[in-house]
């Protein structure tokens, strides 16, 4: 072609086919024929299919939850792996005698994995959404024996079912065991625990929180026999006083009675009235009033109440005694013998009595003191096993919370142990998801390759194709002259007429 430039229409395009027609059909024909030659004596493959089902659960999830979550695809995916191993599809390779041409070129490797790729799995009606819905999934093999690939296709989906059962009890009792070694590590974790909560409340047994009401109580009766016991020694010591008192009293009369003379001195006129003290008793009493009055006057104010009640008691007396002398004055003393005066010895009587009443006090300070101690030390013991309740409270918390956690822990496990049994119980039985064959794998009745009209339709497009192309190719390689554009085109020579082709007379 020389003209590119020129206009082209239908007409041209039919002239040049119709000058290149033996560059379309050749081409055409030779093509077409060797689709056809090849449709004919390529090997012949066949291919068949078995249909799986995958049934659900029998008994209701909401009674018995399976152990299996995972999704079909998923587990397919798993089984998948397990059956197309290497170590099963050579044993199956051995049993149906495969691949005999290629053994001979190819390793074991290689026909193993030719026979991998012959081996086809479609998941249909599930997703991973829909991994407990009811669902199928088809096994494919191909190969040249019709009746091989049967076989072969049916041992394949008896593996698939075989696994299947396989890895559901498995995984069923490896939950089983999991749980079980889960359970005796949680239940040796809580014994740990329950003895560690158990020595620190032996080890701290009056000071936790359990004993604090009971220590406030001890330690609230601890005071008030703390106050009793002040009280009954402040008592005592009093009582020690008012006995030192008495006793210096008596002491200091009995030393009057010892000194003074026993004769009669004075008269009943004089001030100061003499006594004698083996006169009369009203004698001794006003002896004793004074000595009392001494020491009153020595401790308290002249306004006192007691000395008031002293020095009127002493000026009765006075005039009783002035009264009783001036009636018997002049008496002669007894006859006899000199004697202990009875009430001198009623005073050293009384004395001994005051010492013994002294010491006995005494005693009974010296108890009340030791006692006193001995509570006080107790107070101190409660008050600080109180003090230390809150620190042991804090551990204690710390202790039962983590117990609590394992306890929890431990009572779940407990369900899911239960749980899990029955669940593997059920895969046992065989009451769990299967996988069923409800379409088994059945002889081809034709070939599945090769597919002799689509080869043929397909060798007739090649064919058009390459004598098109062959044309047109051979189109651009002529460079003759066809008009009187191609040689304007070529030479710039404008050309004044053309003769037309004249063909043969037609007679």
């Amino acid at each position: 072609m020389i003209n590119t430039q020129g206009s082209f229409n239908i007409h041209y395009y039919l002239e040049i086919f119709l000058r290149r027609l033996w560059y379309v059909l050749i081409p055409m024909v030779l093509v077409f024929l060797g689709t056809g030659i090849y449709a004919l004596v390529a090997p012949k493959v066949y291919r068949a299919s078995t249909l799986v089902l995958v049934t659900p659960q029998k008994v209701p999830e909401a009674l018995i939850k399976p152990t299996i979550t995972s999704s079909i695809e998923d587990r397919l995916q798993s089984i998948g792996q397990e059956v197309m191993s290497r170590t099963r599809l050579e044993q199956i390779i051995a049993e149906f005698k495969l691949y005999p041409k290629e053994a001979k070129s190819l390793s074991k490797e290689e026909v193993v994995e030719l026979f991998r790729k012959d081996i086809q799995l479609e998941i249909k009606g599930l997703s991973k959404s829909q991994s407990k819905t009811e669902g199928y999934f088809v096994i494919s093999y191909v190969g040249e024996n019709p009746q091989v690939v049967t076989l072969v296709t049916n041992k394949l989906a008896s593996l698939f079912i075989e696994e299947n059962l396989k890895f559901r009890e498995q995984q069923a009792q490896g939950t089983v065991e999991f749980i079980a070694s889960e359970l005796k590590q949680t239940k040796e974790k809580l014994d740990e625990q329950e003895k560690v909560i158990t020595d620190y409340k032996k080890k701290y047994i009056n000071e936790i929180p359990e004993q604090r009401d009971a220590n406030l109580k001890v330690l609230e009766q601890l005071q008030l026999q703390h106050q009793r016991i002040s009280e009954g020694l402040g008592k005592a010591e009093d009582r020690k006083l008012i006995l030192q008192n008495q006793l210096s009293l008596s002491q200091k009369q009995g030393s009057l009675f010892s000194n003074l003379d026993e004769s009669k001195e004075g008269t009943l006129n004089s001030p100061t009235l003499s006594l004698n003290p083996a006169g009369s008793t009203e004698e001794r009493q006003l002896m004793q009033l004074r000595i009392l009055l001494e020491d009153l006057q020595a401790k308290y104010t002249p306004k006192h109440p007691d000395i008031q009640i002293t020095k009127k008691k002493i000026v009765e007396l006075e005039k009783k005694i002035r009264d009783s002398r001036a009636s018997g004055y002049g008496a002669e003393p007894a006859k006899g013998g000199k004697t202990m005066d009875p009430f001198l010895a009623q005073t050293q009587l009384l004395q001994e009595e005051r010492k013994n009443q002294l010491l006995a006090t005494d005693l009974e300070i010296q108890k009340l003191k030791k006692e006193d101690a001995r509570i006080k030390t107790m107070i101190a013991e409660y008050q600080d096993r109180i003090e230390k309740t809150p620190m042991r409270e804090l551990a204690l918390n710390a202790l039962s919370r983590d117990y609590k956690n394992t306890y929890e822990t431990y009572q779940t496990l407990i369900k899911k142990n239960v749980e899990s049994q029955q669940a593997e119980n059920l895969e046992r039985r065989q009451k769990g998801e299967q996988f069923k064959v409800i379409d088994p794998a059945r002889i081809p009745e034709k070939p599945f390759k090769p597919d002799i009209p689509k080869i043929l339709l397909m060798g007739l497009i090649l064919g058009i194709g390459a004598g098109l192309g062959t044309a047109f190719i051979r189109e651009q390689m002529d460079r003759s002259f066809r008009d009187a554009d191609d040689l304007y085109a070529t030479l710039g020579i404008k050309v004044l007429a053309n003769i037309p082709k004249v063909g043969e007379k037609i007679k």
